[in-house]
């Protein structure tokens, strides 16, 4: 009865929380195994940003409630944005779950199976499913655990939890209240104790990152709280590049621009969402910027580090995009020239304001606009893969490819480079010379003197 399989849905944030979950169970003495097969308890942490990400967690859950059918010892529960969203409700269609957990109590979980188990194992009566929605005062201070018994090349942190925005197609404010950050000096401890376990490379969190410590943390010399956290991150002994994810571009000032150039450990990828390139469509998304400004922001940042890389996120077909729209969009996509973008056909989100507007979109409208612009993105790619073919790259290895004869890391820039190596490299920085690429990967061999593949 102690062996724990959790499914993640969804973002970063998610795959963190589910970590920081496994960690406490793992330190209750419950085994995290690899396969839902192996398990006694299975967790699906959940998503509700696009309704996909739901049905799909639905339609498992279903799945496995058949299995419980079978076997009433097995216990199976919902944790995250949808637990989150749904609450209750979600017990009408899959009566058979025991477990309800939002996303302010997480930490709670090890608790609540100790009490499936205790029962399990006396005897008495089993719990009636445990719905645990509550908001928490501090929760954003428990997503800091990792599991002991990993090493991890490359490590999530969360730094902060929610998100005062409110974009009009998005539901995270509801799923994940309002933004609390954590203290600075907890976080840089969170990040020494994963750099003297051999982590090489950190990636921040936050639902807006670089909203961090606003309005709990004063600015000092003309930086944010988040350039500060940086600076401290930076300077930490064993931790060779910081990355951060999902920023906004109102975080983008001037400060955050020239920490790009300041520090060294700071990789030059940058995920910048646009989500349209349509004034019109932005002011009824409810994002705080122009295209024009967006420009400013993109410039600005290629000031301080020419060869930046960029990704960013696209909504094509939100409620009244007309082809003049779409249009704006595509030129924006093209002047940037991302190098990786996420790009989602609109779905409606209830209980948010997008999903009232009239004016929808047709499917058959969305799924076009999606292709042309997967398109222009995979000639986008496949250029800039082709132009670092006779270059060198430095790469983080992070350990064998799971297919052929190579190992894999990552270039600054974030883009999958494939070679021959060996275990003792995983956890270093070495030098590739690239001999071909394709759209997505790049290929090549070790190029420092002396270095054994």
């Amino acid at each position: 009865m102690n062996r724990v399989y959790i499914k993640t849905y969804g973002c970063q944030m998610n795959e963190r929380d589910s970590e920081a979950v496994a960690s406490q169970l793992a330190a209750r003495g419950y085994r995290i195994v690899r396969r839902e097969e192996e398990a006694d308890i299975v967790l699906l942490n959940t998503c509700s940003v696009r309704d996909q990400a739901e049905q799909k967690a639905i339609g498992k859950m279903g799945y496995l409630a058949k299995r419980k059918r079978r076997d009433p010892d097995f216990i199976i529960g919902f944790m995250g944005c949808m637990a989150q969203n749904r609450g209750a409700g979600l017990l009408d269609r899959l009566p058979d779950v025991d477990l309800i957990v939002g996303t302010q109590r997480f930490h709670h979980v090890p608790d609540y199976l100790d009490r499936f188990r205790e029962a399990r194992e006396t005897g008495v009566p089993v719990p009636a499913s445990i719905i645990d929605l509550d908001e928490e005062t501090g929760s954003q201070n428990t997503i800091r655990e990792h599991l002991p018994d990993r090493r991890k090349v490359s490590a999530f942190v969360s730094i902060m939890q929610g998100c005062n925005m409110a974009c009009t197609f998005c539901i995270v404010p509801k799923t994940r209240g309002s933004e609390r950050g954590r203290p600075i000096d907890d976080i840089v401890r969170e990040v020494e104790e994963l750099a003297a376990r051999g982590t090489r490379e950190v990636t921040l969190l936050g639902q807006i990152v670089t909203s961090y410590g606003r309005g709990e943390i004063p600015p000092i010399g003309g930086k944010s709280p988040f350039v500060q956290l940086l600076e401290r991150i930076n300077a930490i002994d064993g931790i060779e590049r910081i990355r951060f994810t999902s920023p906004h571009p109102r975080g983008f000032n001037r400060d955050l621009a020239e920490a790009y150039r300041r520090l060294p450990k700071l990789c030059e990828y940058v995920h910048l969402p646009l989500q349209s390139g349509s004034d019109r469509m932005l002011r009824r998304m409810n994002r705080p910027y122009s295209r024009k400004k967006y420009m400013e922001i993109v410039n600005e940042l290629r000031r301080n580090v020419p060869d930046m890389y960029f990704s960013t996120d696209i909504i094509v077909g939100f409620p009244g995009e007309t082809e003049v729209d779409f249009r704006q969009t595509c030129e924006v996509f093209e002047e940037v020239g991302y190098d990786m973008a996420y790009i989602f056909k609109y779905s409606k989100r209830s209980g948010t304001p997008a999903a009232e507007m009239g004016d929808q979109v047709p499917a058959d409208v969305k799924e076009a606009r999606n292709r042309e612009l997967l398109g222009i993105l995979e000639k986008r790619s496949n250029r800039r893969n082709q132009e670092l073919v006779g270059t060198t790259q430095e790469i983080l290895v992070e350990g064998p490819a799971r297919k052929g004869p190579y190992f894999t890391g990552r270039t600054r820039g974030n883009r999958v480079a494939f070679f021959e190596g060996s275990e003792r490299l995983v956890g270093e920085l070495v030098t590739v010379n690239v001999d071909r690429a394709t759209v997505s990967s790049l290929y090549g061999s070790l190029a420092l003197a002396g270095v054994d593949a």
